[in-house]
């Protein structure tokens, strides 16, 4: 049985919905959530929903019962480490074959802040024992596309990353390499570093932007710090703001930028062209 954690959330369901395509019957998913009611869909269909909340670590216990392999999807940050240990220890308990865990691009050299907590998780993975496939993806296009009508609004991105490239793929190419992971007997105690197979600037996102809607937008290069001070003035939580403003200087230093192709070759497939994530994006 394959259990998917965070099940609910945007990852997680697709996730689910890939590996209904790759024909795993409905049965051998446990689409583990917090509120097991917003799966209630997924249990309309067969997949077995449990719940899993890495805060209270006994419903893990219960949510792994009967797995095999189980993909970890990292927790928002705040207090991530302590939820992933739990995670990984029920999956130890449980004696499962495999975990898979979503982490961020070269997490081990990886000087993001943001990278702190996933390079503590992989380390605690390692030390378990258990066989293990570190999932390790850069950006998520919905990242900017998400934001693509604000932007269009404003006629301007604003950011700190330079000429930094960005390996940006959409959620549904991570998805579907965490599927391909899942229901595969390839390699274990590896890592994939995982990206789109053409990288952008912001520069370059403008610009697709521009042409994609028709109305200009540039992309406007802030030192970081004035960067981190007007994000905290459009309302921004101060510490929300010097999170972002790190990402902007590390993908500058090409934090977030790879050619290893991993992605598309566990996919079988290429990856999400940015023109089509900005086209759907201003669509929707």
């Amino acid at each position: 049985m394959i259990v998917v954690t965070g099940a609910t959330g945007h990852l997680g369901r697709l996730v689910v919905e890939d590996l209904l395509e790759r024909g795993v019957p409905a049965g051998e998913i446990i689409a583990a959530a917090r509120t097991p009611e917003k799966a209630a869909d997924l249990a309309a269909r067969g997949v077995q929903v449990r719940e899993a909340d890495y805060d209270r670590p006994e419903t893990l216990a219960t949510a792994f019962t009967g797995a095999t392999k189980v993909l970890l999807i990292s927790s928002e940050p705040g207090n991530r480490v302590a939820q992933h240990r739990a995670v990984i220890d029920a999956a130890t308990a449980a004696g499962v074959g495999l975990l898979a865990y979503t982490s961020i691009l070269r997490a081990d050299t990886n000087e993001m802040v943001l990278a702190a907590d996933h390079q503590a998780t992989e380390a605690a993975i390692v030390a378990s024992g258990l066989p293990y496939v570190l999932l390790r993806n850069s950006w998520y296009l919905e990242v900017y596309t998400a934001r693509t009508a604000q932007l269009v609004a404003d006629g301007a991105i604003y950011g700190a990353a330079g000429d930094g490239r960005i390996s940006g793929a959409a959620r549904a190419d991570y998805a579907a390499a965490a599927a391909a992971v899942l229901t595969s007997d390839g390699p274990v105690n590896v890592a994939y570093e995982l990206g789109g197979d053409t990288a952008f600037t912001l520069t370059e996102l403008a610009a697709e932007i521009t042409e994609r809607s028709g109305r200009p937008v540039a992309y406007r290069d802030l030192p970081v710090e004035e960067l981190e001070k007007s994000m905290v003035g459009a309302g921004l939580p101060a510490g929300v703001a010097a999170l972002f403003a790190d990402v902007d200087a590390n993908i500058a230093r090409g934090a977030l930028h790879t050619d290893s192709g991993d992605l598309s070759r566990l996919t079988g497939r290429p990856t999400t062209p940015l023109s089509d994530a900005v086209a759907a994006a201003l669509k929707a």
